[in-house]
């Protein structure tokens, strides 16, 4: 398989019959390369998320060593605010964003902005939501309503509030798609968003439809692939075109890349692999 073809979803299309994560129908289509290059590329701790566990500092230092320059966190491992931005600025490491629970954003907010201040993130992001917030039309109305309240007090405190995809907001309930939902009742000014381009091809949508619904919503990107078998790969060794989805960067609005990939076999040898595959990339 030419890991260079773009995957595309083919609205409608369904084997057996069943529109759905795993059953959607896939079509390639092949892309023309340009010249240009990614100018920066982070990645997500969440991936060496075992390895930060057992040694913060050396695993951080190692993501340097690769090249990385930007970092996105998800847990600081019991590490106060000022340790974490210490280590950051002694490796030359940037963090412009973070992940945090939903129970944080609800319980915690101050504490949420007072931690993304400390360290140097310019995002916070909502990163997961529990099922049991997330089976109802009702829900996400709520949710938009939520997202927009923490977006003014993230501005408020000079800070970007976005919301990061999985799969399941794009299963429908009740004839509608909850990230559409969230898309249009978000204020784009309080709200931005971190399209998971794993995510979203297996929620059975398409990545460059929402970049032209909704161009300048989507700042950064979790960049991950996608194998014959539909699980996560290492970036390069899929068979998503990125090419062809970064050449509309400035339609969708992306200023942030992180790799990520949520159980590698060796944490280390996948970032890099991924690094190294990116930095050569033209799109």
């Amino acid at each position: 398989m030419d890991r260079r073809h773009f995957v595309k979803i083919s609205a409608g299309a369904a084997m057996g019959g069943i529109l759905g994560l795993e059953h959607t129908l896939l079509a390639r289509r092949a892309w023309p390369v340009g010249g240009r290059q990614l100018d920066r590329i982070g990645v997500q701790l969440y991936t060496v998320r075992h390895l930060l566990e057992e040694d913060f500092e050396a695993t951080l230092e190692a993501v340097a060593k690769i090249g990385f320059h930007e970092v996105e966190f998800h847990d600081y491992f019991g590490r106060r605010p000022e340790q974490v931005k210490a280590l950051l600025e002694r490796l030359g490491l940037d963090s412009p964003a973070a992940h945090f629970s939903w129970q944080a954003f609800h319980e915690d907010l101050d504490g949420v902005i007072e931690t993304a201040r400390a360290i140097g993130h310019r995002y916070v992001l909502l990163a997961w939501l529990p099922p049991e917030d997330r089976s109802t039309l009702a829900q996400y109305e709520d949710l938009a309503e939520f997202c927009n309240k923490v977006g003014k007090a993230c501005n408020s405190a000079g800070l970007q509030f976005a919301y990061h995809n999985h799969d399941f907001e794009f299963q429908p309930i009740g004839g509608r798609i909850p990230f559409d939902i969230l898309l249009d009742e978000t204020d784009p000014d309080l709200v931005e968003f971190e399209m998971d381009l794993f995510w979203i091809l297996k929620g059975g949508r398409d990545p460059l439809e929402y970049f032209q619904s909704h161009p300048g919503r989507f700042t950064l990107c979790h960049i991950k692939d996608r194998g014959e078998d539909q699980k996560m790969a290492d970036v390069g060794a899929g068979e998503i075109d990125f090419a062809s989805i970064f050449r509309r960067s400035d339609q969708a609005g992306l200023k942030y890349y992180f790799i990520e990939h949520d159980e590698p076999a060796d944490p280390l040898a996948s970032i890099e692999s991924s690094f190294q595959h990116l930095t050569a990339l033209t799109f």
